[in-house]
């Protein structure tokens, strides 16, 4: 599916997407695509109506290179876990330094009270 979405699709709306993962149904009836798309919103949300409308496409090419009886139908989801990796590591970042400078005024302030009682 990644080489397909990489070399095969032409669509311009298409951004710079990767397939994270895919869960088949135990009937391999059904396909749902987890695909991360670097970008804004915008981006995100044109890159997943290109893959709606070159579903059909993507199956049929998805049947000629896998030997099953039945090629399964694909579903597209936007898989904003990165994004979110990306914006927690932000917070923690930011709380830390908040922490550490904190620690440092608490530290400038009891050394002053220590060199008063002097």
């Amino acid at each position: 599916m990644a080489r397909l979405l990489s070399t095969e699709l032409k669509d311009p709306r298409l951004g710079f997407v990767t397939v994270t993962r895919v869960e088949i149904t135990q009937d391999l009836q059904h396909a749902k695509v987890f695909v991360s798309v670097i970008g804004d919103r915008h981006v995100a949300k044109q890159s997943l109506l290109a893959l709606e409308s070159a579903k059909g496409f993507l199956r049929g090419e998805l049947g000629h290179a896998i030997a099953l009886r039945h090629t399964p139908e694909l579903s597209f989801v936007e898989d904003r876990s990165t994004e979110r990796a990306i914006e927690l590591s932000r917070v923690l970042a930011q709380t830390s330094a908040a922490s550490a400078a904190a620690a440092s005024a608490a530290a400038s302030a009891d050394e002053e009270v220590h060199d008063d009682a002097d």
